[in-house]
């Protein structure tokens, strides 16, 4: 293969390759449809142009063919009136005119054949059309819900829907995060609380641990020193209950 053929098949194949991509369905189809129209306009003009030279080759075929016979009657007319020449002589045209009737009937028989073809086509080509045109809205529907899943697949393939996910998934560890933390710190709290609860109550039962203990050493009455007179015991230890009583609110009032 030579070089410039080579660079012929390349144009080639790049034009054709334009012009697919270039191609818009609707706008073909409809082209198609006006031109399948035009096609049906110029049919339809050819089929009457060949019924009119059709009908005009009848009249013709008609017209011979009276003659002919015309001729015919007159010959036999003059035949039998005597006359042979005269008769002869109306044979004559008669043989005329039918020869041109013969002539017209060929073409009359081809134009008819040609009209039968025509007519045939006209019908094929009008039901092309009204299928064409069915089709035609079928591809257009097709083609529409086609644009609309390209159309949106385009947009689902744009969406970052996996980063989208990621940051629900950070944002749900995050809260579970500071949720953990919340509930640990109430728990913490909450065992602060119960510990200085507890380091009351203990601090409590020893002050009333030891003023019990008072109180059972003052009710005893147990004294290392020397016995009271009975008489002047009762006074003596009211007496010292009475101060001691004293001294301890006043160290209390100081504290």
């Amino acid at each position: 293969m030579g070089l410039f053929d080579r660079i012929g098949r390349l144009v080639r194949a790049n034009v054709n390759d334009m012009v697919s991509k270039a191609e818009d369905p609707e706008k073909v189809l409809e082209q198609s449809i006006i031109d399948m129209q035009e096609d049906l306009v110029q049919l339809r003009q050819a089929v009457a142009s060949a019924i009119a030279t059709q009908k005009r080759s009848q009249q013709q075929y008609n017209q011979a063919q009276s003659q002919a016979n015309q001729w015919y009657s007159r010959a036999q007319l003059a035949l039998q009136k005597g006359d042979e020449n005269l008769a002869k002589e109306a044979l004559q045209r008669k043989k005329t005119y039918s020869e041109t009737a013969d002539t017209v009937k060929v073409s009359l028989d081809s134009q008819t054949s040609q009209v039968e073809v025509l007519k045939r086509n006209l019908t094929a080509l009008e039901g092309k059309i009204s299928e064409a045109k069915a089709k035609k809205d079928v591809l257009k529907a097709r083609m529409t819900a086609a644009k609309t899943q390209e159309q949106l697949n385009n947009t689902m393939g744009s969406l970052n829907t996996s980063g989208a996910m990621a940051a629900f998934d950070r944002m749900e560890e995050k809260v579970l995060q500071m949720e953990a933390r919340s509930q640990a710190a109430a728990e913490l709290a909450g065992g602060s609380g119960l510990e200085e609860d507890f380091r009351k109550l203990e601090a409590s039962s020893d002050v009333d641990d030891e003023l019990a203990a008072m109180k059972a050493q003052l009710s005893g009455g147990s004294v290392s020193q020397n016995q009271l007179p009975a008489s002047n015991q009762g006074s003596a230890e009211k007496s010292e209950v009475d101060a001691e009583l004293e001294d301890l609110r006043k160290q209390l009032d100081k504290m």
